[in-house]
């Protein structure tokens, strides 16, 4: 069985739920085992003739995240939410999974504070994803009301980061 082959199994497997399936040719054996609690990765074991050399154990990571290695893009950036019935605020929201910084360095300043009139493509904060600084722009004119988020804490990808009286 060729290692493409291996693969698609791994992945059929994921994505059916059955929690085992066991494969065995002559001159192999796989077993593979999925995970019972949810988030768990699936287990895999290999098992080969003693002649042919493949790994024991490997894990598979679940295919619900999207792919982290696609930078955001230019429109992507930015994620505000119109107001509410009930609010005349705009929700800016992350644009990614990361670690959310207020500033480009510890002795630098901070990009906007509450009260401060941002523009379109003015630099509002950070998110570093997977050792990536990615500079959030905003998208929308108006001022600060209140930073959601306090510096340096991770982010999920929609998640409030400030809000943002329109001009």
């Amino acid at each position: 069985m060729k290692l493409n082959e291996i693969q698609d199994l791994i992945k059929f497997v994921a994505k059916s739920g059955v929690s085992e399936v066991e494969l065995q040719d002559k001159d192999f054996k796989i077993i593979i085992k999925t995970g019972n609690q949810k988030g768990k990765p699936a287990d895999t074991v290999y098992t080969q003739a003693p002649l042919v050399q493949q790994p024991q154990q490997q894990y598979v990571q679940p295919m619900q995240q999207p792919a982290a290695n696609q930078e955001p893009q230019a429109s992507d950036a930015k994620k505000p939410v119109a107001p509410t019935a009930d609010s005349k605020y705009i929700t800016v929201k992350s644009p990614m999974i990361g670690t959310f910084y207020r500033q480009p360095g510890p002795d630098k300043p901070i990009f906007v504070n509450v009260g401060d009139e941002i523009k379109p493509g003015k630099v509002i904060c950070i998110i570093e994803a997977m050792k990536l600084f990615n500079e959030i722009e905003s998208d929308i004119s108006g001022r600060i009301v209140k930073v959601l988020v306090d510096d340096a804490t991770p982010v999920e990808y929609d998640q409030p980061l400030f809000l943002v009286e329109p001009v």
